[in-house]
């Protein structure tokens, strides 16, 4: 490896004026950082992470916490951190915290306590108060992602508000016979995001003047899979079957979209669906969606982390619900109902 002695002397610095140019820290002049910056790319310098771990105090790598690295909008904001991450200099270090207690004890009691990193993302999961006692003992800041704490700064969208501008535009479109897809009650354990979704759903509902029909109202698991099958079983109905069917996600949105086509129905003259998060096949599908923009969250959770690492910004640590930005996406999945005629409301 190429040391800071030898770019020194080729640039004809000292290492001290070297050290300054890289880190960006200290009074070196625009021609000699430039200099310096362009003979450490030709002699394809790398600097030492241990070396400026030792003179800094800091790793330059920040943990991720994350309940589950299958599902796309985990993977989706991961990546968002990591190129946020990238462009900075720092690297990442990711614990999948599974449902594994003994395995989520031990990231908490040991992996982190390491201090391998300079501060700590954790993504869409709730923590009790004996890991948020281990979290802040830890010294680093630490931000959380999907969901807010009194005890820790954080960012969470507004499932409520999702929900309810996911219905409402079915609303305006006229449609009154609106079936769901919700989640299963095992999903309800970080941050009860199907539960505030199923109050948005239901609030908008009864803004309208109607209330939810439990048999238009089915669950599933946020995949595609659990969608087709959750929506075969109220599309598939002779009579009563929904006009307009909100996905609380996507995947779940997707496999409706692909069980109507199974039976027969034409989407959106027979049946329109709606989804919630953004994905990325959203526009192959035609399908219309409220986007909490996924990989946007993933990396503003980055620059925060750093600004709170850095001391240039201090976020609040109460409720944080509505931070994140959601916005109604219209695509060929949605229209007017061909059966019913009762106008849209106002």
């Amino acid at each position: 490896m190429v040391s800071i002695d030898e770019v020194a002397r080729a640039a004809g610095v000292s290492s001290a004026t070297v050290s300054r140019a890289l880190s960006g820290r200290g009074h070196v002049s625009p021609a000699t950082r430039q200099k310096v910056l362009q003979v450490a790319d030709e002699l394809g310098y790398v600097v030492s992470s241990a070396a400026s771990s030792l003179a800094s105090g800091r790793t330059r790598n920040i943990g991720v916490m994350l309940p589950d690295l299958h599902r796309w909008f985990f993977s989706t904001v991961l990546t968002g951190i990591s190129e946020e991450l990238s462009r900075r200099g720092y690297d990442l270090t990711l614990y999948n915290v599974t449902d594994d207690a003994q395995v989520r004890q031990e990231i908490f009691s040991s992996f982190l306590r390491r201090r391998r990193v300079d501060g700590l993302i954790v993504v869409a999961m709730e923590l009790d108060a004996d890991e948020i006692d281990q979290l802040t003992g830890l010294g680093i800041p630490v931000l959380t992602l999907g969901g807010s704490n009194p005890r820790l700064p954080g960012r969470a969208i507004d499932d409520h508000g999702v929900a309810h501008l996911a219905v409402e535009h079915l609303l305006r479109l006229g449609h009154r016979r609106i079936g769901r897809i919700g989640a299963e009650a095992s999903f309800n354990r970080d941050f009860h995001v199907p539960a505030r979704r199923e109050n948005g759903f239901r609030d908008a509902l009864a803004e309208a003047g109607l209330s939810a029909d439990r048999q238009l109202c089915v669950t599933a698991d946020f995949t595609v899979e659990g969608g087709h099958r959750a929506a075969k079983s109220v599309l598939g109905r002779s009579t009563s079957a929904p006009t307009a069917v909100v996905a609380f996600s996507d995947e779940m949105a997707i496999g409706a979209l692909l069980a109507a086509r199974d039976l027969g129905l034409e989407v959106p003259g027979d049946v329109s669906v709606i989804g919630i998060d953004g994905h990325d096949l959203g526009p192959l599908f035609g399908l219309t969606t409220v986007d909490q923009h996924p990989l946007g969250q993933g990396g503003r959770a980055a620059r925060e982390i750093l600004e709170l690492i850095e001391g240039t910004e201090a976020l609040p640590t109460d409720d944080a619900d509505a931070d994140l930005p959601y916005d109604l996406v219209v695509r060929s999945s949605t229209s007017a109902p061909r059966i019913e005629s009762v106008s849209a409301p106002h």
